[in-house]
């Protein structure tokens, strides 16, 4: 599911506005003892693609035939705002403010709802959306993906899908999709880039119908041993 707003992604305010000085030092002191690593065998794939891209359709079709756990940034902020916990509030006042996530919050969330799961194996939608949140998310989980899955789309091609879907979202016009596509660009690229030269990244051609961007995707899950479980039935 594409993010309705850049607020997961994440930076620290280098103007130390009223939101990183009231709570990130105390969130960071509350959690800086809390930090527990993932083991090495746990299947962890990062899903980017700019928007538009299809990865949403195509994470769901993962978890029902692969049985990942799926996990949004974006949602994970959403979902702790109407707690109404100390993390909500804090995330709810970034938001009023106009500012940017912590990183170390996202990755919190992130960690909390791994854990929560129960499961091995999890696809991480939307994230990270630029280095910082990788290098996070390196520190507080103390892994690295297994694979990063690359929806690869033209611009074009993801303006003309954006623009032809019909939910009723607001920051469905041409300039927020530009700016989206800018924040992709300048931000998530060089994520991409740097998980390809590590040989983990894997780029497919997204502008292709569901079915067939799908079989790529069990080509990349063929190569961890992952096999399709089908439909079950719950």
């Amino acid at each position: 599911m594409e993010s309705r707003a850049n607020h997961n992604q994440v930076s620290h305010c280098p103007n130390k506005c009223l939101s990183c000085v009231q709570w990130l030092p105390l969130f960071k002191k509350k959690n800086q003892n809390s930090i527990e690593k993932f083991q090495n065998h746990d299947i962890i794939v990062y899903v980017l693609g700019g928007p538009g891209c299809g990865k949403g359709t195509q994470c769901s079709k993962i978890v029902e035939d692969f049985g990942f756990i799926h996990l949004s940034a974006g949602e994970l902020l959403e979902t702790e705002v109407k707690t109404g916990s100390e993390t909500g509030k804090m995330i709810q006042e970034f938001k009023k403010e106009g500012k940017l996530v912590p990183s170390e919050v996202v990755v919190k969330l992130l960690k909390q709802a791994m854990q929560r799961s129960g499961n091995r194996k999890f696809l991480i939608d939307g994230f990270p959306r630029n280095e910082e949140n990788r290098l996070t998310a390196e520190k507080m989980l103390g892994i690295q993906p297994t694979i990063v899955l690359v929806f690869d789309c033209s611009e074009e091609e993801m303006i003309r899908r954006v623009m032809q879907r019909n939910q009723g979202r607001v920051d469905d016009n041409m300039d927020t999709i530009r700016k989206r596509l800018k924040v992709y660009k300048e931000s998530t690229l060089p994520v991409i880039d740097y998980y390809a030269k590590k040989g983990k990244a894997r780029k497919i051609n997204a502008e292709r119908p569901v079915e067939e961007v799908f079989r790529s995707v069990e080509a990349v899950f063929s190569e961890l041993g992952l096999v399709k479980r089908g439909k079950t039935i719950v």
